[in-house]
């Protein structure tokens, strides 16, 4: 069974080193140590966490009206723009979304670099809510 440092299950939940310790001194996630007295976090344990986790915070937040449901809110960190396509990057966490759609869209959201954004993937497309 695979097991995490509190380090590696911060990344893959998406925060803080810090915000991950908190919440294994709060019990909310279990940990065990290993035998160099490292604090581990059982694989299933952090997989159960992260489910129960992601359904907290979709139900603390206002949902968009929208059918995509696999959202990626992050950062826009570069935006090409075409005579007719354009082409917008994401970070969302350790992820890194492009998205191909029109000038016109990125015109009408008004994207900028350095701004909050949300990549929704729907099958094999990317699109693009502002924030």
């Amino acid at each position: 069974m695979q097991s995490y440092t509190i380090g590696q299950a911060a990344r893959l939940l998406g925060v803080s080193p810090d915000t991950a310790r908190r919440w294994a001194d709060a019990g909310r996630v279990a940990t065990h140590r290993d035998d160099s007295g490292r604090r581990l976090i059982d694989g299933r344990d952090l997989a159960a966490f992260s489910v129960e986790l992601a359904k907290a915070q979709s139900s603390d937040e206002e949902a968009p009206y929208t059918s995509a449901r696999n959202a990626f809110p992050g950062i826009v960190t570069a935006i090409k723009l075409g005579d007719v396509a354009a082409q917008v990057e994401i970070q969302a966490g350790p992820h890194r979304l492009v998205s191909l759609l029109t000038r016109e869209a990125v015109e009408e959201l008004g994207l900028e670099v350095g701004m909050e954004a949300t990549a929704r993937v729907k099958s094999t497309n990317v699109h693009i809510d502002r924030t």
